[in-house]
Formats: C-alpha cells, structure tokens, sequence
C-alpha cells in the first residue's frame, strides 16, 4: 500500500528524473540522497529512527569527510556584536554534553517531558538536539507565556523538568507548588536562583561521551499546545517519524536548500514553524541556519540583516513582510536573499506586489498547521497565482470537501481536509494528548479536517477563504477566543464578553473584544477602561493575545438556547453584514 500510495504521488506530481524543480542532485553521500530509495517506494520505511544520530550525526560525518561546504550548520547573531557559529560536529559534541545534564543530572528518561520556553538563543537549539538523544519529550513555549499559562502546561503535560531564562523564573516559581510532579527547574542565565539549577555551567562541565538512545519511528517527539475555540490549549503529540523522518520524504517542495546555502526564519521558538523551518527541514539538507535573537520585530533590524549576512531564504509571518514594504526598500542591497516564503496566515497581493517591484523577488505561499506542518505551498518553479497558498505538499491527498466528506468539484467552496485513510500520513500529528474525543472529532469519513474553509481550482492551487472556527489569527500567531474571554471576565468590570478577529492592514486580523459592562462601571471614562482591561489581559494571559480593539455592548447576540452568536459579531466585523 506504501508502495502504491507513493508512486500514485509520483504521477500525480510528475517529477521528471527523481528531479525537483529543476533542482540538481547532490551528492550521492549526502543525507537527503541516502534516502532515495524509499522515496520511489522501493525501500520501507525504518523502524527505527532518530534525527540528531540518523541526520545530525550523519552530516557531521559528512563534514569531517570534506564532503560538505565550510558555512556553519547554526550561525547565531544577537545584534550586539554577540555571535555563535557551530559546525554539525560542534553541534554534536555540544548537545551530547547536554544530554548528559538531562540524564545524569536532571535525572530525565526516554518519554519523560521537558517544557522548554526559551527565546531565540542558541540554548534553545542545544537543548532539542540533546532532547532527542536521550529520547526526551521536547514541549516548546513562547516567551510570553504568563504564569497562568505555564501553571497549565505543566499541570496538563505532567513534565518533571522545565527549562527557561531568568526573566521567566519568577513566573514558574509562582506556580511551582501547585505542580507536585515538577521535579527539576533548569534556569540559562548567568546568575543564580534559589531551586534552580544553572544550565549553562552545569553543561559546559559536563563530559561529551553520551550514545544516542534507539527510538522507534512513531516514538513521541515533540508536544505543541495548540489553541482551540473552546477550552484550554490541547496537547498535540508528534513523532520522530512526523517531525524528523517527514522532510527525507517529502522531496524539495516547500523548500528546496543546498549545504552553502543559508536560512533565516523569523518565528517565535514556541510554534511549529520555527521547529520545521528553523531546525528539522534545513538540516535534513545540510544548510546552515541563521537566527537574530529579534527581541523586538525591528523592520530596520531586519532589512539591515539581510545586507549584511549572505542569507538565501528568509521565512515570516505575512505581518513581517506588510512591516517590511512600509520602509524605503530602495535602500537596500540584499547580499545573497534569493527565496522569500510566508506563512501563518494569507498574504495580501499587494504587499506581494510591493515586495516584487522592490526587491525583484516573488514570496512563496506556505500553508500548514501544528496538526501535520506544511499541507500546501507555492515551490520554486511553481506558478504564483495571488491570493493561493499553492497545491498539495508531498504525502497528502488535500481535498476541498462538504459537511458529509464528499470531495467538491473545483471553484466550489467547503473545508480543506487531508485523506487519512486507509493510510494515515507520515507527516501527520499522533494525536491530541488524553482528550481522544477531540482526535475523533478531527476525523471526516476517510479525511482529517483543518477547520479551514478553501477552495481548489482545475489546475489544484488552493485558496484560503477564511477559518471555519472562532480561531483568530494575528501576525501568525493563533489565539483562541476562550482564553481572552476568560481573562476578561475575571475583571470586575466585565459581566459578559465574547471575543472575535477584526480586521486590521498591519496583522492581517487582530483581536476585537465586545464587551459587556457591569452597571457599577457604567459612569467609567471608557477609554481609561479599555486601556486597563488590554493591561489585565496582557497580565493574566500571553500579551500577544490582548485584544487590541474594545467595543461596550448593552449586550450579545445569543441564540434560543443562550449561546453567544461570534459568527454574527465577526461577520459584522467584516462586512459581511
């Protein structure tokens, strides 16, 4: 059936001579060739895998054999003259020691979890390499995770261990004792703190002699708190075959990258794009990644970057490159930028347009989700039709459907959803941890539904139309309406709220929340109100998810059996009505 499934691919996306894109083959040693064979389905897949001793490690090999370019494999910048540059045999030798601080020090064992809520610094690379030598659980976090929010994802993930900046300490300690299976509070800074360890000299006295811990395909690698409408984050669980084995499979679509060449993303380390564009993908290739701490998205930061350092492909939310047209791009040389890609959200045409007249380069559409990563993408090569997000990714069968899991017809809008059976993917997500009513609900007849609602045109390019949900997002960044309205009512001033995205030139769409007030705050200025509810929202929840619109209503659109219509409150947001 694997087989079968996989030249069923071939002929549907005819790649001419094992080919993509035009692109040449490279070395028949490197890691990407190694795994020819499986790619033309004349091999199974492995069932054993693991990505730091099976690619890392390889690549290192590689490297010592001359075989592969001098570029680094990491090259770290903090803006201040700081900069970290590792060789795939540094990384090695620096992420077994790691290992040893999980295991030995920490006490950490293979299936054990560790809440890693680190920002863009080298750590934070180190950490999920040596993660996934000792066959540890990687859970990564935002850094504007509140103590609310991190109370959750420990209580929730049962993790024994957390890792996090000195910034961040405070927080976790708040809600410590409220976490009875926290064991091991690892801090990366360079001072101290009361029951905390220190990660960095704990690391740097550690010995390098670690063997990498055999681990089966489908064994559990990473687990992403994703937004939902309703409720808390849910848990999704992937694999070292979804995460790690994925990219050896999926040819050069979403990104096609050589050893020499070098990748910029600018997400945040908490969310799944950074884990695929900033980590898994670009190494399976050899290529060097590039990170900019980026404490504050700079648009001058960046474009001075891009002149400055022989960057290649650069990654972003759309959000960045809206912030990137409104500067005199004219200015600017870019030393090496050849592939620009946006995700998280559509892209508007314009901004396209304006980046194309500028620069004199395309942005590639990515389209994808924490569920199974990229689902579609417009490929070097492809043809860019504004306002698509592309065709297919390799390994899923992407359909436009109805509510009975009917396939449509091009042109005609439904959900997008992915064929999952009778073969469930590689690249898919293992499922959301302890809540199967919620995996069940994801399941359409043989598809897995994105929530989304698209349409597919003749030629099978994909348009977004809009969430089928109450899921905003904001600068590539998915906020769950619930959490900001349980943030709100907790303030006295607030009887009712519902909270839904409105749209906004800069972000694509933002939070908006309408807001129902108590009659003891009736009399109150309303501007002074509105700034301290976005001040006890940013307090009690990750700032990013404050609404950034406030409306006071007399009171909410509900239907006969009182629940809130958001739908309706949207539409209006939108013109729709």
């Amino acid at each position: 059936l694997l087989k079968l499934q996989k030249l069923k691919l071939l002929w549907t996306l005819k790649l001419p001579n094992r080919t993509f894109h035009g692109h040449p083959r490279l070395l028949s040693s490197d890691v990407y060739s190694q795994y020819e064979s499986i790619r033309q389905g004349k091999q199974e897949i492995p069932k054993y895998f693991n990505f730091a001793s099976d690619v890392l490690d390889k690549w290192s090999e590689i490297e010592k054999a001359g075989k592969r370019p001098s570029n680094p494999a990491f090259w770290w910048i903090n803006g201040e003259g700081e900069e970290v540059k590792w060789s795939f045999e540094e990384l090695g030798f620096l992420s077994r020691k790691v290992a040893n601080v999980l295991t030995k020090e920490c006490g950490l064992q293979k299936g054990d979890r560790l809440i890693l809520i680190l920002p863009r610094i080298p750590e934070w690379w180190l950490v999920k390499v040596a993660c996934m030598r000792a066959g540890i659980v990687i859970i990564p976090g935002t850094s504007q995770l509140s103590a609310k929010d991190i109370l959750y994802r420990l209580q929730a993930s049962k993790a024994p261990c957390i890792i996090t900046t000195g910034k961040l300490a405070p927080a976790v300690d708040s809600v410590a004792s409220q976490c009875q299976l926290l064991k091991t509070k690892l801090m990366v800074s360079k001072g101290s703190r009361e029951g905390w360890l220190n990660f960095t000299e704990l690391y740097q006295n550690q010995s390098a002699d670690h063997s990498c811990i055999k681990t089966r395909i489908q064994d559990p690698m990473m687990i992403f708190f994703t937004s939902g409408t309703t409720g808390s984050p849910k848990m999704t669980q992937h694999s070292q075959g979804s995460l790690g084995f994925r990219p050896l499979l999926s040819e050069r679509y979403w990104l096609d990258l050589t050893p020499s060449q070098i990748i910029w993303n600018t997400a945040d380390t908490g969310w799944i794009l950074t884990s695929i564009a900033s980590f898994f993908d670009p190494w399976v290739f050899g290529s060097c990644i590039f990170i900019h701490n980026l404490p504050q998205t700079d648009s001058e930061v960046i474009l001075n970057t891009l002149c400055r350092f022989p960057i290649d492909a650069l990654v972003g939310a759309p959000t960045l490159f809206r912030m990137l047209v409104q500067n005199d791009l004219s200015k600017y040389k870019f030393m090496s930028l050849k592939y620009c890609m946006s995700g998280g959200e559509p892209l508007n045409p314009e901004v396209m347009e304006q980046w194309k007249i500028y620069t004199g380069l395309d942005i590639h559409e990515v389209y994808g989700q924490t569920e199974m990563g990229i689902i579609c993408s417009v490929s070097k090569g492809m043809k860019i039709k504004p306002g698509s997000m592309g065709k297919a990714a390799p390994l899923y069968d992407v359909q436009i459907i109805d509510k009975n899991a009917n396939i449509l017809p091009p042109g005609q809008q439904g959900e997008i959803a992915i064929r999952s059976k009778p073969i469930r993917p590689l690249g898919f997500f293992s499922e959301y941890l302890d809540n199967p009513k919620k995996t069940a609900e994801s399941e359409r007849g043989d598809f897995y539904v994105t929530g989304d609602r698209g349409t597919m045109d003749e030629e099978g390019y994909f348009q977004f139309i809009g969430r089928g949900d109450d899921i905003i997002i904001s600068s590539g960044y998915r906020i769950g309406p619930f959490e900001v309205e349980s943030a709100l009512i907790e303030h006295p001033a607030v009887v009712e709220t519902a909270v839904v995205s409105s749209p906004d030139p800069l972000r694509g769409e933002v939070v908006k929340a309408f807001v129902v007030l108590s009659p003891t705050f009736s009399s109150t200025d309303l501007k002074s109100l509105t700034r301290d509810l976005q001040d006890h929202v940013k307090k009690t929840t990750a700032p990013y998810k404050y609404p950034r619109k406030v409306e006071f209503v007399k009171e909410l659109p509900k239907t006969v059996t009182g629940k809130i219509k958001r739908n309706e409150l949207r539409d209006k947001e939108w013109g729709r009505i």
